[in-house]
């Protein structure tokens, strides 16, 4: 796995907290925290540093501003950018108000998020 549980942990208290329910998935080499079945925020490990780090889905119309905050960088995993995402280094995140900060962020963007379309299960 990818991250550790500690980190794993503090996002689920961070979005328990705001009494959010959410499942939590394997995606993209990481932890992924859905929330009304849509992808709102996750861990990936970070490949130059090792370390874990936090994936926040903010959307397109918060994606510049989230970048302006200190530790936050475009979520790139494919060599391209992915689009309203931003990945946020752990030292950004030592604190409990600075996680919760993010997870408010993705919260917020939550509602707009669109669902993924499922895939047909091949039969």
């Amino acid at each position: 796995m990818a991250d550790n549980q500690l980190f794993i942990d503090r996002i689920a208290n961070g979005l328990t907290i705001r009494g959010s329910e959410y499942r939590i998935i394997k995606m993209m080499g990481g932890m992924c925290f859905m929330v009304d079945d849509k992808m709102c925020v996750g861990t990936h490990k970070d490949k130059t540093t090792g370390d874990s780090i936090l994936i926040a889905r903010v959307g397109k119309e918060n994606y510049e501003a989230s970048l302006e905050i200190s530790g936050a960088s475009p979520f790139d995993f494919t060599g391209r950018p992915l689009s309203g995402f931003v990945q946020v280094t752990a030292e950004s995140i030592e604190t409990d108000d600075q996680l919760q900060n993010w997870i408010d962020r993705c919260l917020a963007y939550n509602p707009l998020a669109k669902k993924s379309k499922k895939k047909k299960k091949k039969s």
